[in-house]
């Protein structure tokens, strides 16, 4: 069983008594217990206790599309220029545009379907729309973890923290554009080496 969260400056965090998970709100309420439940049937055991929840930061949505954006802007920049060349070239630059907005509504989906979890005993992501993903990794089989953020995130403020298991039968994964990833990896890292030790989270 979970014990209830409540969201810190993007992080989701377990509390100290119900009164503070309430004071999150009703809309964390119902964020926490839809994930409680997700967890509970298909990641977490009797007894594990959650250390820390959180999504990506909004940050993910363009920094995801920022790649297929730029090839599709450049298109349409092409298009401005060389227009009197091509025929109906507004017909190019709607469907560009439609690109534009498919790719986002994509990534929208992406970040609405990740989400990373810390436990006592593990330490796991979650992703995918249509097909889940879940990438769990006992907190003993963590050979190390590092942020790894590409400069893009640097300059808002976000990183990636990669996780590399010690079982190379594991694939390597990493939390990506996470809020405060120092703040995070700290975490990460403290809870790692308590769990090595045989230490308890409580």
């Amino acid at each position: 069983m979970t014990e209830p969260c409540a969201r810190i400056d993007g992080v989701l965090h377990p509390t100290e008594g119900a009164g503070a998970a309430a004071a999150g709100g009703a809309a964390e309420t119902s964020v926490v217990t839809s994930l409680a439940t997700l967890l509970t049937r298909h990641l977490l055991r009797d007894g594990e206790l959650v250390i820390l929840i959180l999504k990506p930061s909004i940050w993910f949505i363009p920094l995801s599309s920022i790649r297929f954006i730029a090839i599709v802007l450049v298109g349409m920049l092409a298009l401005k220029i060389f227009g009197d060349r091509v025929p109906h070239p507004v017909v190019y630059f709607e469907a560009g545009v439609f690109l534009i907005a498919g790719r986002l509504m994509i990534a929208i989906l992406q970040w609405t379907g990740r989400l990373y979890v810390l436990t006592d005993m593990r330490i796991a992501r979650i992703s995918g729309v249509f097909n889940v993903n879940i990438f769990d990794c006992p907190l003993r089989k963590v050979a190390r973890t590092r942020i790894v953020s590409p400069q893009r995130e640097k300059v808002l403020a976000v990183g990636t923290i990669e996780i590399i298991p010690s079982d190379e039968s594991l694939p390597v994964a990493s939390w990506r554009t996470i809020a405060r990833p120092h703040r995070v990896h700290e975490l990460i890292t403290a809870t790692v080496n308590r769990a090595k030790q045989g230490g308890s989270c409580e």
